[in-house]
């Protein structure tokens, strides 16, 4: 009797770990992001954590580099890229909007592209 227990519980621990298997849907970007301080840094850091699947978010001032890390299943780099625009920053695909970026302080306003 023992050994069937035993038995049913080392197959009940099997089953149970087979069925705990979670696909891993996070991913890592990179973007450049315009800005230049302190202020911005914050400013695109919180503008990415507000979307929904958004683990992760370091941007440099040195480098502008937002470095990304977002679960695919709940949201993509591009809902992050127009959050950021909506804040004041422009990325390579998506631009925010004169009004938007004439009301950041004086020292966040970048040299912009056309």
């Amino acid at each position: 009797m023992k050994n069937i227990m035993l038995t049913l519980c080392v197959i009940c621990v099997v089953f149970a770990t087979q069925a705990q298997e979670v696909k891993n849907r996070n991913a890592k970007y990179s973007i450049d992001v315009n800005g230049n301080c302190e202020q911005c840094k914050k400013r695109i850091e919180k503008a990415a954590y507000k979307i929904k699947g958004v683990k992760s978010a370091v941007w440099s001032v040195e480098t502008h580099q937002l470095d990304l890390i977002l679960n695919e299943e709940k949201t993509s780099i591009s809902a992050v890229k127009k959050a950021i625009a909506k804040v004041g920053h422009d990325t390579e695909e998506e631009k925010t909007t004169e009004e938007v970026y004439n009301n950041l302080h004086h020292c966040c306003k970048y040299e912009r592209s056309k």
